[in-house]
């Protein structure tokens, strides 16, 4: 029998319970487990007392408990501690978080070393100081509720990710569609086409519109930015572009009004470059309007051309007005539109690909195909940056045959 004067002691301020913590106390001996439950209730605690391992299994799944102060020893053993440990097992298997402290009378460095390994995270042995018991126990408690904070913070970060990550995926599956799937055929023009996003999804877009028999569109466009912001931005320019576009509207009518729409939706610092060219396959002419974007590459007969007529990027001046550029395509012309990820694919230096080098490789290419040209160049481009893009990169290959 504990004498009541010895857990009735008072109770020194600094070592008084964690607020509002509740402690599960499970020991055979009756008086031991009254002991415990008058003296964690002298400092704040609220308690609940059980005899059996089944007892303490039960309590903790239905309710919650900040910490278990449990003996080793039960009916069915008294002295070698294995119902104890086996009943750790058992707790950190439904709870890993939930603090288990062990208080018995028979001790040994082995059953102690044994009941850590487990999972315990405090061992005392009986007759116990109360003052150090209640140090221990609101040092656990505390440790503890710090554990579960740490997990309900993993459990909602993942839970955050995995939303995230399906959004994304939707995301890409979405924007992929808003591109085209299979290019259509042009009477005497093969075109070929990589897109490579940054992330998951990207800024670029790139389409070829055919109207009829002898008048298509080729358009490529760079939203300012990556990721997800991006991928909005040119999802709405591409809606606006395809509402504009036909074989009537002329490229600067198209690119005014696709400005005008654009700098009423645009938020601030965010732009979009955008080429928009008509093809007339009867008269082999090429009408285009140059926003803001990189110059395509028209490469003849070892020279380079480069499509500059237009005007501002589209989203930032509503009043701009854009000019019209023309030019006629001969048989063994190459055109290259690309977006600036081609061209400021950085290696370890942290030099660009640059111009010239896409430049020298479109002059060098010109008896390849549209396929083969594209390849060379996006694998020259990923050889010399030495991994991904760093930025949103699309490559548009025309020849004329």
């Amino acid at each position: 029998m504990i004498a009541t004067e010895s857990v009735m002691e008072s109770v020194n301020p600094n070592i008084l319970g964690a607020p509002g913590a509740r402690a599960l106390i499970a020991d055979d001996q009756p008086d031991i487990v009254t002991a415990l439950r008058l003296l964690l209730r002298g400092a704040g605690y609220q308690t609940e007392g059980v005899n059996s391992p089944a007892a303490v299994l039960e309590a903790i799944k239905q309710r919650d408990f900040d910490l278990v102060l449990m003996d080793l020893n039960y009916a069915r053993d008294t002295t070698s501690g294995q119902e104890g440990l086996e009943l750790i097992t058992h707790i950190r298997a439904f709870d890993s978080t939930l603090p288990v402290m062990v208080l018995t009378a028979w001790g040994s460095v082995e059953l102690a070393v044994e009941a850590m390994h487990r999972g315990v995270r405090d061992f005392v042995l009986k007759p116990w100081d109360n003052s150090e018991l209640l140090k221990s126990v609101r040092t656990q408690i505390e440790l503890g509720r710090r554990r579960r904070q740490r997990r309900r913070m993993n459990a909602a970060r993942q839970t955050i990710n995995y939303r995230l990550q399906q959004e994304l995926t939707e995301s890409q599956e979405i924007q992929e569609a808003l591109l085209p799937k299979d290019l259509p055929q042009i009477d005497g023009i093969e075109i070929a086409v990589s897109w490579q996003p940054a992330r998951a999804v990207g800024g670029d877009y790139f389409d070829v519109l055919k109207f009829d028999d002898r008048h298509s569109a080729i358009c490529i466009a760079d939203a300012a930015g990556k990721g997800m912001p991006a991928a909005l931005l040119m999802s709405n320019v591409q809606a606006v572009l395809k509402s504009f576009a036909s074989a009537e509207a002329a490229p600067y009518e198209l690119c005014g009004q696709v400005n005008r729409v654009m700098c009423q939706n645009m938020v601030p610092h965010r732009f979009i470059s955008c080429f928009y060219g008509l093809l007339d396959t009867q008269t082999r002419k090429l009408s285009y309007a140059n926003a803001g974007h990189c110059p395509p590459m028209l490469a003849r007969g070892g020279t380079c051309l480069r499509l500059k007529e237009g005007g501002p990027v589209l989203g930032i001046f509503p009043d701009r007005h854009y000019l019209q550029g023309e030019i006629e395509l001969s048989v063994g012309d190459t055109l290259v539109f690309f977006t600036d990820g081609v061209t400021e694919a950085r290696d370890a230096s942290g030099e660009e690909f640059g111009e010239e080098r896409l430049q020298e490789l479109l002059t060098l290419g010109g008896e390849f195909s549209a396929r083969e040209l594209r390849d060379l160049i996006m694998a020259a481009v990923g050889e010399f940056s030495d991994g991904p893009v760093q930025d949103d990169a699309t490559l548009m290959v025309l020849k004329v045959d």
